[in-house]
């Protein structure tokens, strides 16, 4: 979209007054300019105790618009001006206000150092800066705080991706096609939506209907199905396909040793960039620019999806599970802007524990003291900690004209099924997914950390995609996801070494499946599935070996897994201490 700004706008300052059962009366001044250093103005409005004073300063950057009302963000705002900052909240380049060209990722690692030095010489501010907010939000922290602005002093980034392309864009090189249309086509396009025959003289489609659209051959040209123009930035993430320059020179992850300053993270098990807020704390955990830094990460993880609930999915969680992520914001600014409150003497990491639904609070992650468990797939279906003798396998044949329809699981914010854990009886029928499930257990196994398949597999062609989950499987049948992994097979090397496979022969597939923490409990069974569709949250792998979105055609896969004793496949579970 276009930005709304123009030379009509009133450049005035309106100051409005709030206050609500005594609490804190505070000002509002619209449309703070700050002029970036390539002469870009994006506009802000300023939140702040009416009283004057220099007050510690928390910036927030967003493409969603700072006055949309009703929105967790507009209505977050007030509160932490009332607790005594000020507060910017400021529209990115390209979006409502502020000018420039809308291009996603691009200039917020420039124009977040720029507004946050900007902020901190303001009349209002005492020079010290947080940043606070989450999912887009949360990514224009890790870029601005990459570039080390000397007036930040802490980072808040919930719910957000570390590497845009790594755990954004795609999952083991998959292209999150519901997420990416839905987000970068349908919501955040590069310019205003006229309505469809403004543009091409077609009658205006009276809705998106994703079964068609998203199914829509070759991907690179299913922008013009409902924008009916072609969207660059979509364009240009299907012609970055693996882990290239265009995609290093904006990761955050290639630049945690820059980051200077504490950073607490907080994410769900079933968010769409859980990896982001896993990676975040991990990689300022090993290689924050400081000791301090270092010392001082943190994270939060709940049963949640793109932000806290109590239920999810198909399963409520109980009345602990959903949390006030804004009185743990409002601690750790509190603690680092403006007296210290013992947040540094407690255990960084705080977990919420599935399947006995308790929080626990961790040394680290993964958790000291962690035994990684392999769990074999044996032959007809079992899965067991005892490697198998003798030789087995298992086929299937996937065919991309009918892939396995997403059925709960990690996506969000433009898929349009239901995310999180939903009962997964739904796929019973399918014949293309192979299913290993144990025997019930005789005593509660508790798993918390990073989990991982390898899968020694192959394909009838150059390249395939498998899609693995783990699954919580309870005594009256019900089949619940606690953790997801998808991997494109051309990525078995690293996402910046695609290379095709040879038809038939056998590789052994590291499938990250990112992590969990769950109690599978007396009588549960563990389940892991294999296959290698999950659509509409991914794209289909077409089986031909082309370009990411160039094919037009699709071919049926004949798929083979190898569960032997020379060629075993496992899923490896971080066993923990029952919490």
């Amino acid at each position: 979209m276009e930005n709304m700004h123009s030379s009509s706008l009133l450049f005035a300052t309106f100051l409005i007054a709030a206050t609500a059962g005594g609490e804190t009366l505070i000002r509002i001044d619209r449309y703070q300019v700050a002029t970036m250093r390539d002469g870009v103005k994006l506009y802000s409005d300023v939140y702040r105790p009416s009283a004057p004073g220099r007050y510690p300063t928390i910036v927030i950057r967003t493409p969603y618009g700072t006055q949309r009302e009703g929105s967790a963000i507009h209505a977050k705002v007030p509160l932490l001006a009332r607790a005594g900052y000020a507060v910017v909240n400021q529209d990115v380049r390209g979006r409502y206000e502020s000018e420039g060209q809308w291009d996603p990722f691009r200039f917020e690692a420039q124009d977040g150092y720029d507004t946050i030095e900007w902020a901190a010489k303001q009349p209002w501010s005492n020079g010290k800066v947080c940043t606070q907010g989450g999912s887009y939000l949360g990514h224009v922290q890790w870029a601005a705080a990459s570039q080390a602005p000397p007036s930040l002093v802490c980072a808040f980034p919930a719910v957000a991706s570390t590497n845009i392309y790594a755990n954004w864009l795609s999952q083991g090189g998959a292209f999150r096609l519901s997420f990416n249309y839905g987000w970068g086509v349908v919501r955040m396009p590069n310019r205003i939506m006229l309505p469809q025959s403004w543009h091409t003289g077609k009658e205006a489609t009276p809705e998106l209907v994703y079964e068609k659209i998203l199914m829509h051959l070759p991907l690179n040209t299913g922008d013009e199905e409902s924008a009916h123009y072609a969207v660059k930035h979509y364009r240009d993430w299907l012609t970055h396909e693996s882990y290239d320059t265009y995609w290093k020179s904006i990761s955050d992850e290639e630049r945690f040793d820059k980051v200077k300053v504490p950073v607490h993270t907080s994410g769900g098990w079933f968010d769409i960039f859980l990896a982001g807020t896993i990676n975040g704390y991990v990689g300022m955990r090993q290689k924050g620019g400081t000791p301090a830094a270092r010392a001082s990460a943190r994270m939060i993880i709940g049963a949640w999806g793109h932000g806290p609930s109590q239920k999810f999915g198909d399963l409520d969680f109980g009345p602990t599970a959903n949390q006030d992520l804004a009185t743990h914001e409002l601690r750790f600014f509190d603690h680092y802007l403006k007296a210290p409150n013992g947040l540094d003497r407690e255990p960084p990491v705080r977990l919420f524990y599935m399947g006995v639904n308790k929080w626990k609070s961790e040394q680290d992650w993964p958790i000291p003291g962690t035994k990684y468990t392999n769990w074999y797939l044996g032959d007809g279906g079992k899965l067991s900690p005892t490697q198998p003798a003798g030789t087995s396998q298992t086929t299937f044949t996937y065919d991309p004209a009918n892939p396995v329809p997403t059925t709960g699981g990690n996506n969000c914010c433009g898929s349009p099924t239901a995310a999180g854990p939903v009962n997964q009886n739904a796929l019973n029928s399918r014949t293309d997914i192979v299913r290993f499930t144990s025997e019930p257990l005789t005593s509660p196994l508790a798993i918390a950390g990073p989990v991982k398949m390898m899968l020694n597999a192959a394909t009838d062609g150059p390249d395939t995609d498998w899609m693995v989950k783990l699954i919580d499987v309870h005594p009256n049948g019900d089949a619940y996801p606690m953790a997801e992994g998808m991997l494109r097979a051309r990525f078995r090397q690293g996402l910046d070494k695609p290379e095709l496979l040879k038809a038939n022969q056998p590789y052994e597939f590291t499938v990250d499946m990112v992590g969990t923490a769950v109690v599978f409990q007396y009588g549960h069974r563990i389940r892991v599935d294999v296959t290698s569709s999950n659509f509409p949250q991914f794209d289909r792998n077409p089986n031909t070996g082309e370009p990411l979105g160039s094919s037009a055609k699709v071919r049926v896969a004949k798929q083979t897994l190898h569960h032997s004793a020379a060629r075993p496949s496992h899923i490896v579970l971080p066993v923990v201490a029952l919490p």
